[in-house]
């Protein structure tokens, strides 16, 4: 059997000090906001560069919150992919925004920013790009949008923890950005959990008091608020994860760079790597129009595989009205026929021509 990420051989390798941490954090009894969850925010914004990173429940509050914070609301457009997690959308929505679904670059699989161009209208007060996969979004054309619109840029860095652009981390190129912490994220939790991260001071405090029932100070209370509190448990595994997350990702993109190798004689489309910044391949997701009989095989052989995502946001029953006659013929056709590897930093060259043997044989019968 090979799964899609290899959790058992990493808690392994990390299992002394995160029991040691969780022994600790139960010995003192300071199970929220305590000393673990604030020091993995410091961690957290001087590893990602950014002024302030919030802990926050999961990555959909991060993004939530973060579109609250920056003042979206009731009416606003907010231009982003279909091509996602529905979180990114669901977040949209949660603030009484409208998600303007717009399509991808064919290769990156990331939103196009000749495409969030057209889409731009007098309503429109932010863009929301998703660096999906792992893979940087084309930000130095997104951000001279939201320049020359005054847009609000919020990143969703839901995927793509520790990738990088030019030198400067995902999430900290636009006005706010959240982090998922899910179990199989590149620095993934024991549960769920998320981050906010912000260069600027009212975002941030605005967060803070978002995450908290809206409370400053204990008792009262400002505003209706949430309860979105990073767990000080997970903070423990998190602060593990983190020393070494450059670690983790280099694996995966030698993990990454062997199968693209071993699979470059075959008809079907590998990753592709635009160069505008570094990929830390949270999925591996390659194309091919004999997907199901790829799958089919790997399964036959207990080798896990996955499709991420079988229907774009605009087929989604849940927008199949407000999305009414919306094409989006590059989404559409990627979706039909993109599929995962397992892929991880504890995935062995054995393990990985393996898989490629299968799907030679697929394709080369």
């Amino acid at each position: 059997m090979i799964p899609m990420v290899n959790l058992k051989a990493q808690y392994a390798e990390i299992k002394a000090e995160v029991e040691h941490g969780l022994a600790e954090t139960i010995d003192n009894c300071s199970f929220i906001l305590g000393p673990n969850v604030q020091a993995f925010e410091r961690e957290t914004a001087d590893y990602l560069g950014v002024k302030h990173a919030i802990g926050v429940a999961s990555g959909t509050d991060a993004l939530h919150l973060a579109l609250i914070a920056e003042g979206i609301g009731a009416g606003d457009e907010v231009i982003t992919t279909a091509f996602t997690f529905i979180a990114t959308a669901e977040a949209i929505k949660y603030v009484g925004a409208i998600p303007v679904f717009v399509d991808i670059d064919p290769r990156t699989f990331n939103i196009s920013p000749e495409a969030i161009e057209r889409a731009i209208t007098p309503k429109t007060k932010a863009i929301m790009p998703v660096h999906l996969f792992g893979q940087p979004a084309d930000m130095a054309e997104i951000m001279q949008l939201c320049a020359q619109y005054q847009l609000k840029l919020i990143e969703d860095c839901c995927q793509s923890f520790g990738a990088s652009i030019n030198g400067k981390q995902t999430g900290s190129l636009g006005d706010a950005a959240g982090y998922s912490f899910f179990p199989s994220k590149n620095l993934g939790a024991f549960g769920d959990g998320g981050l906010v991260v912000t260069n600027n001071d009212a975002t941030a405090a605005k967060v803070k008091q978002l995450r908290n029932h809206g409370s400053d100070v204990r008792y009262y209370h400002d505003v209706i608020g949430y309860n979105s509190r990073l767990d000080e448990m997970q903070a423990v595994i998190l602060r593990a994860k983190l020393k070494r997350i450059d670690q983790y990702n280099q694996a995966r993109r030698r993990v990454a760079h062997l199968y693209s190798e071993l699979m470059a004689d075959l008809p079907l489309v590998t990753p592709y790597e635009d160069g505008l910044g570094e990929h830390v391949y949270h999925q591996y997701t390659l194309l091919s129009d004999r997907r199901d009989d790829i799958m089919k095989a790997l399964q036959e052989r207990q080798i896990a595989c996955a499709v991420y995502y079988p229907v774009p946001l605009h087929q989604q029953n849940v927008f199949k009205e407000e999305c009414a006659g919306l094409s989006l013929p590059v989404t559409e056709s990627v979706a039909a026929t993109c599929f995962s590897l397992p892929i991880c930093p504890f995935l062995e060259a054995a393990s990985i021509r393996e898989i490629v043997a299968v799907i030679r044989g697929v394709l080369l019968a």
